[in-house]
């Protein structure tokens, strides 16, 4: 499994604006932006990350995942932020 693997699950399954992911070991941390987060809760936005990846983690190549997700509007806000500290 590579972060291209995970990058080309989640980009068929869902229509991200953008999507960066690092794998350390079985472990993956993904941040994905897109519009589709606009009104899901935080639970619901896990979820939504989770299903493409299901097979992964079930057969035990992928063990954990760390996700955050932006819309788009909260993406912008952030990256400013991230350039200020």
């Amino acid at each position: 499994m590579t972060t291209d693997d995970i990058q080309q699950l989640l980009n068929e399954a869902l229509e991200l604006d953008e999507l960066i992911v690092k794998i350390d070991g079985s472990h993956a941390n993904i941040t994905a932006v897109g519009a589709l987060f606009e009104d899901l809760s935080r639970v619901k936005k896990q979820q939504v990350i989770y299903a493409p990846l299901k097979a992964l983690i079930a057969s035990g190549e992928l063990h954990a995942v760390s996700i955050k997700t932006y819309t788009p509007t909260e993406w912008q806000r952030e990256k400013k932020l991230a350039m200020l500290s």
